[in-house]
């Protein structure tokens, strides 16, 4: 079998909030799509889950695996990988699971006058480069890490969304 270029990815929608944005589940396979295309990692014939969730559950993730008791817009849970070589049989790669919150992600898009559409997408390619290995708790990754998000974004069509941020 030969490997595919994108990976396979299963989107849930467990909070019926999420039914407000009829476009959500189109929007995201556009950005993982546009994530993967761009990034030199070896992700071929690999698999990625989405959840669409809302604040509460968001919050139960992030106070059970972070510590921290509050909502937030998005989480990635990367799966532990294989030690051994890939085989030609060996099923899809699993590069682990992204948790988007429905009302802090349109909080935000409205609070930076952003199409949500747009706001959605980053939050997307962001949870799917943590997937990746990216990471932004220091200075040096932090930067690598969103000049790929701006670079992914902009083949979407989508502004720089750290342009107006005050530094």
């Amino acid at each position: 079998m030969t490997p595919s270029a994108l990976p396979t990815t299963e989107i849930l929608v467990v909070a019926d909030c999420w039914h407000a944005e009829p476009e959500a589940e189109a929007t995201i396979d556009r950005a993982i799509a546009a994530a993967a295309e761009f990034v030199t990692a070896d992700i071929g014939d690999s698999e990625l889950a989405i959840m669409l969730t809302d604040d509460a559950g968001i919050r139960t993730l992030n106070r059970n695996w972070r510590g921290i008791d509050k909502p937030t817009n998005v989480l990635s849970f990367p799966a532990l990988q294989p030690r051994g070589p890939r085989e030609v049989d060996d099923a899809p790669r699993m590069l682990g699971d992204i948790a988007i919150a429905y009302e802090t992600t349109r909080k935000e898009a409205d609070e930076e006058q952003k199409p949500f559409e747009h706001h959605l997408s980053h939050l997307a390619v962001h949870g799917f480069l943590h997937l990746i290995g990216h990471d932004h708790e220091k200075d040096q990754e932090a930067e690598t890490m969103e000049s790929l998000e701006r670079q992914i974004l902009s083949q979407l069509g989508i502004p720089d969304p750290y342009a107006e941020r005050a530094d």
